[in-house]
Protein backbone atom coordinates (compact mmCIF):
# COMPACT_ATOMS: atom_id res chain seq x y z
CA UNK A 1 0.00 0.00 0.00
CA UNK A 2 2.90 2.33 0.68
CA UNK A 3 4.15 1.76 -2.87
CA UNK A 4 0.69 2.42 -4.30
CA UNK A 5 0.44 5.66 -2.32
CA UNK A 6 3.87 6.70 -3.58
CA UNK A 7 2.76 5.98 -7.16
CA UNK A 8 -0.31 8.20 -6.67
CA UNK A 9 1.73 11.05 -5.17
CA UNK A 10 4.19 10.89 -8.06
CA UNK A 11 1.34 11.06 -10.58
CA UNK A 12 1.51 7.43 -11.77
CA UNK A 13 -2.18 6.87 -12.32
CA UNK A 14 -2.54 5.62 -15.88
CA UNK A 15 -1.57 2.51 -17.81
CA UNK A 16 0.45 2.91 -21.00
CA UNK A 17 0.01 -0.62 -22.34
CA UNK A 18 -2.58 -3.37 -22.29
CA UNK A 19 -0.49 -5.50 -19.96
CA UNK A 20 2.38 -5.07 -17.55
CA UNK A 21 5.89 -5.90 -18.71
CA UNK A 22 9.05 -6.96 -16.88
CA UNK A 23 11.59 -4.27 -17.73
CA UNK A 24 14.35 -6.23 -15.98
CA UNK A 25 13.95 -8.87 -18.68
CA UNK A 26 15.00 -6.44 -21.41
CA UNK A 27 18.63 -7.37 -20.90
CA UNK A 28 17.85 -11.01 -21.67
CA UNK A 29 18.06 -12.33 -25.27
CA UNK A 30 14.77 -11.98 -27.11
CA UNK A 31 13.60 -14.68 -29.49
CA UNK A 32 12.96 -13.69 -33.10
CA UNK A 33 9.22 -14.11 -32.58
CA UNK A 34 9.00 -12.30 -29.23
CA UNK A 35 7.71 -8.73 -29.18
CA UNK A 36 9.77 -6.43 -26.93
CA UNK A 37 7.72 -4.57 -24.30
CA UNK A 38 8.60 -1.17 -25.75
CA UNK A 39 7.25 -2.30 -29.12
CA UNK A 40 3.99 -3.29 -27.43
CA UNK A 41 3.78 0.19 -25.92
CA UNK A 42 4.37 1.83 -29.30
CA UNK A 43 1.81 -0.43 -30.90
CA UNK A 44 -0.72 0.47 -28.22
CA UNK A 45 -0.15 4.20 -28.79
CA UNK A 46 -0.43 3.73 -32.56
CA UNK A 47 -3.67 1.82 -32.12
CA UNK A 48 -5.17 4.63 -30.07
CA UNK A 49 -4.11 7.16 -32.70
CA UNK A 50 -5.64 5.05 -35.46
CA UNK A 51 -8.90 4.89 -33.53
CA UNK A 52 -9.35 8.65 -34.05
CA UNK A 53 -8.27 9.24 -37.67
CA UNK A 54 -10.03 12.62 -37.73
CA UNK A 55 -7.66 14.15 -35.19
CA UNK A 56 -5.51 16.93 -36.75
CA UNK A 57 -1.73 16.46 -36.86
CA UNK A 58 0.30 18.40 -34.27
CA UNK A 59 0.79 22.06 -35.17
CA UNK A 60 4.40 23.32 -35.40
CA UNK A 61 5.34 25.30 -32.32
CA UNK A 62 5.84 28.64 -34.07
CA UNK A 63 2.49 28.32 -35.85
CA UNK A 64 0.78 27.33 -32.60
CA UNK A 65 2.17 30.37 -30.77
CA UNK A 66 1.10 32.66 -33.62
CA UNK A 67 -2.38 31.13 -33.64
CA UNK A 68 -2.66 31.58 -29.87
CA UNK A 69 -1.57 35.21 -30.15
CA UNK A 70 -4.16 35.89 -32.82
CA UNK A 71 -6.96 34.15 -30.92
CA UNK A 72 -6.12 35.86 -27.62
CA UNK A 73 -5.89 39.32 -29.18
CA UNK A 74 -9.49 39.06 -30.41
CA UNK A 75 -10.86 38.48 -26.90
CA UNK A 76 -12.34 41.39 -24.99
CA UNK A 77 -13.98 39.62 -22.04
CA UNK A 78 -13.25 36.75 -19.68
CA UNK A 79 -15.94 34.60 -21.30
CA UNK A 80 -14.58 35.23 -24.80
CA UNK A 81 -11.10 34.26 -23.65
CA UNK A 82 -12.34 31.06 -22.02
CA UNK A 83 -14.20 30.13 -25.21
CA UNK A 84 -11.05 30.81 -27.27
CA UNK A 85 -8.94 28.57 -25.02
CA UNK A 86 -11.49 25.76 -25.18
CA UNK A 87 -11.59 25.98 -28.98
CA UNK A 88 -7.81 26.15 -29.38
CA UNK A 89 -6.19 23.09 -30.97
CA UNK A 90 -2.56 24.20 -31.06
CA UNK A 91 -1.37 22.60 -27.80
CA UNK A 92 -0.50 18.90 -28.08
CA UNK A 93 -1.52 18.31 -24.45
CA UNK A 94 -5.18 18.78 -25.34
CA UNK A 95 -5.34 15.47 -27.21
CA UNK A 96 -4.54 13.49 -24.06
CA UNK A 97 -6.55 15.54 -21.57
CA UNK A 98 -10.12 14.93 -20.42
CA UNK A 99 -10.97 18.59 -19.95
CA UNK A 100 -9.74 22.09 -20.66
CA UNK A 101 -8.93 23.64 -17.28
CA UNK A 102 -9.12 27.40 -17.78
CA UNK A 103 -9.94 29.19 -14.54
CA UNK A 104 -12.09 29.17 -11.44
CA UNK A 105 -13.27 32.02 -9.27
CA UNK A 106 -14.44 35.57 -9.82
CA UNK A 107 -13.73 37.14 -13.21
CA UNK A 108 -12.08 40.51 -12.76
CA UNK A 109 -11.01 39.80 -9.18
CA UNK A 110 -8.27 41.96 -7.68
CA UNK A 111 -6.25 38.82 -6.84
CA UNK A 112 -5.18 36.45 -9.61
CA UNK A 113 -3.46 33.18 -8.62
CA UNK A 114 -1.47 31.46 -11.36
CA UNK A 115 -0.16 27.93 -10.88
CA UNK A 116 1.54 25.33 -13.01
CA UNK A 117 -0.78 22.89 -14.82
CA UNK A 118 -3.81 20.70 -14.11
CA UNK A 119 -3.28 17.43 -12.27
CA UNK A 120 -5.43 14.32 -12.22
CA UNK A 121 -8.17 15.81 -10.04
CA UNK A 122 -8.22 19.07 -11.98
CA UNK A 123 -8.37 17.25 -15.31
CA UNK A 124 -11.37 15.25 -14.09
CA UNK A 125 -13.21 18.25 -12.64
CA UNK A 126 -12.30 20.79 -15.31
CA UNK A 127 -11.25 23.33 -12.64
CA UNK A 128 -7.81 24.36 -11.34
CA UNK A 129 -6.60 23.54 -7.82
CA UNK A 130 -9.30 21.12 -6.67
CA UNK A 131 -7.13 18.27 -5.31
CA UNK A 132 -5.25 18.21 -2.00
CA UNK A 133 -3.03 21.10 -3.10
CA UNK A 134 -6.11 23.07 -4.09
CA UNK A 135 -7.73 22.46 -0.72
CA UNK A 136 -4.60 23.77 0.97
CA UNK A 137 -4.62 26.81 -1.34
CA UNK A 138 -8.21 27.52 -0.31
CA UNK A 139 -7.19 27.38 3.37
CA UNK A 140 -4.24 29.67 2.69
CA UNK A 141 -6.46 32.23 1.00
CA UNK A 142 -9.06 31.95 3.76
CA UNK A 143 -6.36 32.77 6.31
CA UNK A 144 -6.14 36.28 4.82
CA UNK A 145 -9.87 36.61 4.20
CA UNK A 146 -9.88 35.63 0.52
CA UNK A 147 -11.70 32.95 -1.46
CA UNK A 148 -12.28 31.90 -5.04
CA UNK A 149 -16.02 32.31 -4.45
CA UNK A 150 -15.77 35.96 -3.43
CA UNK A 151 -12.70 37.85 -4.61
CA UNK A 152 -10.07 35.62 -6.22
CA UNK A 153 -9.51 34.15 -9.68
CA UNK A 154 -7.35 31.02 -10.07
CA UNK A 155 -5.68 29.73 -13.24
CA UNK A 156 -2.49 28.08 -14.57
CA UNK A 157 0.20 28.70 -17.18
CA UNK A 158 -0.97 25.56 -19.05
CA UNK A 159 -4.61 24.58 -19.53
CA UNK A 160 -4.35 20.83 -20.15
CA UNK A 161 -2.91 18.08 -17.98
CA UNK A 162 0.59 16.87 -18.95
CA UNK A 163 0.83 13.04 -19.04
CA UNK A 164 1.66 11.55 -15.66
CA UNK A 165 1.58 15.00 -14.05
CA UNK A 166 5.00 15.81 -15.47
CA UNK A 167 6.07 19.45 -15.65
CA UNK A 168 4.94 21.24 -18.82
CA UNK A 169 7.62 21.80 -21.44
CA UNK A 170 8.86 25.20 -22.56
CA UNK A 171 7.02 24.74 -25.86
CA UNK A 172 3.74 23.93 -24.11
CA UNK A 173 4.14 26.97 -21.87
CA UNK A 174 5.00 29.22 -24.83
CA UNK A 175 1.92 28.07 -26.75
CA UNK A 176 -0.37 28.90 -23.81
CA UNK A 177 1.41 32.14 -22.82
CA UNK A 178 -0.63 34.47 -25.09
CA UNK A 179 -3.80 33.34 -23.32
CA UNK A 180 -2.17 33.80 -19.90
CA UNK A 181 -1.10 37.33 -20.85
CA UNK A 182 -4.58 38.17 -22.11
CA UNK A 183 -6.13 36.80 -18.91
CA UNK A 184 -3.92 39.14 -16.89
CA UNK A 185 -4.84 42.08 -19.13
CA UNK A 186 -8.59 41.40 -19.02
CA UNK A 187 -8.62 40.67 -15.29
CA UNK A 188 -6.42 43.69 -14.45
CA UNK A 189 -5.75 42.36 -10.93
CA UNK A 190 -4.22 44.35 -8.13
CA UNK A 191 -1.76 41.50 -7.57
CA UNK A 192 -0.75 38.20 -9.12
CA UNK A 193 0.18 35.33 -6.82
CA UNK A 194 2.67 33.07 -8.62
CA UNK A 195 2.36 29.60 -7.10
CA UNK A 196 5.51 27.56 -7.70
CA UNK A 197 8.67 27.38 -9.74
CA UNK A 198 7.13 26.56 -13.13
CA UNK A 199 4.95 29.71 -13.35
CA UNK A 200 7.84 31.69 -11.87
CA UNK A 201 10.02 30.63 -14.79
CA UNK A 202 7.18 31.10 -17.28
CA UNK A 203 6.11 34.58 -16.20
CA UNK A 204 9.34 36.10 -14.87
CA UNK A 205 12.09 33.94 -16.41
CA UNK A 206 13.51 33.41 -12.91
CA UNK A 207 14.88 30.08 -11.67
CA UNK A 208 14.61 28.89 -8.09
CA UNK A 209 11.46 29.50 -6.10
CA UNK A 210 13.51 29.20 -2.89
CA UNK A 211 15.42 32.38 -3.71
CA UNK A 212 12.58 34.25 -5.37
CA UNK A 213 9.64 33.62 -3.04
CA UNK A 214 8.44 36.47 -0.91
CA UNK A 215 9.97 39.17 -3.13
CA UNK A 216 7.61 41.42 -5.08
CA UNK A 217 8.22 41.47 -8.81
CA UNK A 218 6.47 42.88 -11.88
CA UNK A 219 4.83 40.71 -14.52
CA UNK A 220 4.72 42.42 -17.91
CA UNK A 221 2.52 41.03 -20.67
CA UNK A 222 3.26 41.21 -24.39
CA UNK A 223 0.55 43.85 -24.60
CA UNK A 224 2.42 46.08 -22.16
CA UNK A 225 0.34 45.57 -19.01
CA UNK A 226 2.33 45.56 -15.78
CA UNK A 227 1.09 43.93 -12.58
CA UNK A 228 2.69 43.43 -9.16
CA UNK A 229 3.43 39.74 -8.59
CA UNK A 230 4.48 37.75 -5.54
CA UNK A 231 6.06 34.28 -5.96
CA UNK A 232 5.20 31.75 -3.25
CA UNK A 233 5.69 28.04 -2.70
CA UNK A 234 3.25 25.81 -4.55
CA UNK A 235 0.76 24.24 -2.13
CA UNK A 236 1.81 20.77 -3.32
CA UNK A 237 5.36 21.56 -2.15
CA UNK A 238 4.02 22.66 1.23
CA UNK A 239 2.19 19.34 1.59
CA UNK A 240 5.52 17.56 1.12
CA UNK A 241 7.52 20.06 3.20
CA UNK A 242 5.26 21.43 5.94
CA UNK A 243 8.19 23.09 7.70
CA UNK A 244 8.13 25.76 4.97
CA UNK A 245 4.57 26.80 5.85
CA UNK A 246 5.97 29.48 8.16
CA UNK A 247 7.59 31.14 5.14
CA UNK A 248 4.38 30.78 3.16
CA UNK A 249 2.48 32.48 5.99
CA UNK A 250 4.88 35.43 5.88
CA UNK A 251 4.31 35.68 2.12
CA UNK A 252 0.53 35.62 2.60
CA UNK A 253 0.76 38.45 5.11
CA UNK A 254 2.79 40.47 2.59
CA UNK A 255 0.11 39.78 -0.01
CA UNK A 256 -2.63 40.89 2.38
CA UNK A 257 -0.82 44.16 3.08
CA UNK A 258 -0.41 44.87 -0.63
CA UNK A 259 -4.07 44.13 -1.38
CA UNK A 260 -5.14 46.32 1.52
CA UNK A 261 -3.02 49.14 0.16
CA UNK A 262 -0.46 49.31 2.95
Amino acid sequence: MALVRWYAEMGVDEAVAAEACNWYALSKPQSETATPPEERVRASVAARAAASPGAPPPMPADEAVAAAQQAAALCRTHDELEAAVRAFEGCSLKAGARNTVFADGVAGAELLVIGEAPGRDEDAAGKPFVGRAGQLLDRMLAAIGRSRKADTLISNVVYWRPPGNRAPTQVEIAVCRPFVDRLIEITAPKAVLIAGGVPLQALLALPGIMRSRGVWRTVETKGGAKVDALPIFHPAFLLRSPAHKRLAWADLLALERRLMGS
